[in-house]
């Protein structure tokens, strides 16, 4: 996909809850991907979804934020095709798979446990030397938001087939 993040900081900009302008509080967690260079997709992703003002609002919530990277490993012409309109159910779905309505930090997290994510499908947590993952997907950052928790993660969840 192209560079998407000055499409992705005018989509915060465009209304509702996103829009609200506040550089002195802790940033939400879609203000938290919007000021990542390494989540430009993930950004362009929800505002495809309509998913920005959603996530913009009071939560709590848990985003496991697939970074650019991640989408990269994605069979060629995945991400583009998602992004079309007619796909936006599909996307949203997805998108749905990578959040948890509770401000979980990692702390929380326990080897095994398994977790519900909004879409009504579960992911499993396992932590092995060190390492915390989710459905296979490492983390490899969390950043605290006003609203959640944004887990960093090296792959995109892929929900299983209802």
């Amino acid at each position: 996909p192209t560079d998407t993040s000055d499409e992705s900081a005018a989509a915060v900009a465009q209304g509702d809850q996103a829009s609200v302008q506040d550089d002195v509080s802790q940033p939400d967690v879609v203000k938290v991907a919007v000021g990542s260079p390494d989540h430009t997709t993930l950004v362009a992703a929800l505002t495809a979804a309509d998913l920005v003002n959603s996530l913009a609002n009071a939560g709590p919530f848990t985003v496991f934020a697939p970074t650019n990277a991640a989408f990269d490993k994605l069979p060629a012409g995945t991400v583009d095709d998602l992004l079309k309109p007619e796909n936006k159910s599909k996307l949203k779905g997805i998108l749905h798979h990578h959040v948890t309505t509770s401000a979980l930090d990692v702390e929380y997290f326990q080897d095994g446990q398994s977790l519900g994510m909004v879409d009504g499908g579960r992911e499993t947590i396992t932590k092995k030397d060190g390492a915390f993952f989710i459905g296979g997907a490492k983390v490899i950052a969390s950043v605290r938001a006003s609203n959640g928790w944004v887990h960093v993660i090296d792959a995109v969840l892929v929900p299983a087939a209802k």
